[in-house]
Parts: C-alpha cells; sequence; structure tokens
C-alpha cells in the first residue's frame, strides 16, 4: 500500500533536499574511491588525515573563543568526548538555517557545541543545557562568558530525564526549534521521545554518534550502547512522524525533522 502523503513545511522540504543531495554526493564518491570516505570501521574519513585537514583548512570558519575551548579541550583526558568541530559548526548553520530561538543540547560536556550554537542564536535565545557533570562544563563557562553569550545557556546538572520532564510539565511542548542528543546511548529512545514532544513542527532533532565506531553494523550481545542505537536507527527509519538524514559526519549523525 501506498504511503499516506504528509505535509512538510517549506523550510523542511530544502533542507531535506539540500541534505539528501549532499548525502548521494557522499555515496558516490564514496563507492568511486572507498578507501578516502569509507576508510575506517566507522565508514568515515580518518581523523587525522590529509582529506579531513583539507576539509578544515576550506571549510570550517571558527570563532576565536572557540578554537581556544576546542584546544583546551582537546588536552582534557576524555577530550575525544567533544563533538567535531566541523559537525558542531554543520549543527550551528542549520540552528540558524530554522531561525532557532529555543534549543535543547542533551550532553554538555566542556560547553564546544553549546557556545557553537549560542553565538548563532538572537540576543533572546537560549540553549537548555543539559549534563549531570559539573566540573566538564566548568571549562567552557568562562568562555561562554568571554563570547558575550553566557546568558542565552541554560545549564541544567541534573539528569536530562528529569529536565526534560519538567520543560514539557511547564508546558513547553511544541515551543522547542532544535534539539541535539550526545549523552549516554542507554537512553538515546528516550531522549528522543521526549525531544519529539518538546520540537515544534518543522523542528529538528540532530542525534549524535548513531555509527558507534561501526559497532552498529553487528552490535554485540553485551554491548549495551551499540544495541540502543541500532534499535533508535531501525526505528527513525520507520517513524513517520519525521523525515530523516543519515549524515557521515563526525561519528554519524541522523537528522530527523519533525512533520
Amino acid at each position: 500500500s501506498k504511503m499516506p502523503l504528509l505535509s512538510v513545511p517549506k523550510e523542511v522540504a530544502v533542507g531535506t533536499a539540500m541534505l539528501g543531495v549532499a548525502f548521494a554526493t557522499g555515496m558516490l564518491v564514496g563507492r568511486r574511491y572507498p578507501s578516502l570516505v569509507f576508510g575506517t570501521p566507522s565508514g568515515m574519513i580518518r581523523k587525522n588525515s590529509p582529506l579531513r585537514q583539507y576539509i578544515l583548512d576550506h571549510s570550517l570558519r571558527e570563532h576565536p573563543i572557540l578554537k581556544k575551548l576546542r584546544l583546551l579541550t582537546a588536552d582534557h583526558p576524555w577530550g575525544r568526548m567533544m563533538v567535531s568541530c566541523e559537525q558542531a559548526q554543520l549543527m550551528a548553520n542549520l540552528v540558524k538555517l530554522i531561525k532557532a530561538k529555543k534549543v535543547i543540547e542533551i550532553g554538555v560536556f566542556t560547553g564546544y557545541n553549546a557556545l557553537n550554537m549560542a553565538l548563532v542564536l538572537p540576543d533572546n535565545g537560549r540553549v537548555i543545557a543539559c549534563d549531570i557533570n559539573e566540573d566538564y562544563a566548568k571549562i567552557g563557562r568562562p568562555l561562554w562568558k568571554e563570547a558575550g553569550v553566557e546568558h542565552k545557556i541554560d545549564l541544567r546538572i541534573k539528569p536530562a530525564i528529569q529536565t526534560l520532564d519538567e520543560l514539557l510539565a511547564n508546558g513547553e511542548a511544541e515551543t522547542f526549534d532544535f534539539a541535539f542528543i550526545d549523552a549516554d546511548k542507554e537512553n538515546y529512545n528516550e531522549y528522543y521521545e521526549k525531544c519529539l514532544r518538546l520540537i515544534k513542527k518543522g523542528g529538528l532533532i540532530a542525534i549524535d554518534n548513531v555509527f558507534w565506531n561501526g559497532k552498529v553494523l553487528k552490535p554485540r550481545k553485551n554491548d549495551s550502547a551499540a544495541q540502543s542505537i541500532h534499535r533508535l536507527n531501525e526505528k527513525l527509519l520507520r517513524d513517520a512522524r519525521v523525515s530523516i538524514s543519515m549524515l557521515p559526519v563526525g561519528d554519524g549523525v541522523t537528522l530527523a525533522f519533525k512533520l
């Protein structure tokens, strides 16, 4: 049977089409030059490859304070948890594209991505930044202030599910424009469902680490993170509430546009 036609806002349709073209181009390049695009287990360009450096040299427009925070984070023992700078720039561009004012971030770490988004939000825009570790956020907070956007970042140190439930209880369903999910993988499905209630129609949810370093290809029974992400990936494919694009950026990111 044919799927019913869905009414899609113009901005979502255009954005999805653009991302679809970009992804199709990437797939074509991958087929012709597999060693370039699919050179690692996660299906990504190698982090330290000349090609990735070329991408950064020819596309990254990093605010000086963002660069300062990135270098500080790189020196941290868990620095690898930071969202890649090219992916954070994409998130900020998407926030700007959809003219977002209210943003949710689940998983802040040192706040590089939160800062990136705050820089493009209007002065009355807000990032509800959810994390359980204040020590990591203390690294970025002084730089949020230095960049003049500290007032745009509402850091909430408690389990993210609790914060999301509080937002829903406060009557903020369908008032957010954008959500970025990048925290404990076992709760990804619950984060997604609650964000879907909080995001307005035409809004966007970005889900990070959907490749999980390639482990989603054959999730092991004892790898609860890989199992959780794989289940969500399969669910998103069939979820008629959203249109999606899974992009080979960073460790894989799925963009889900609420219909």
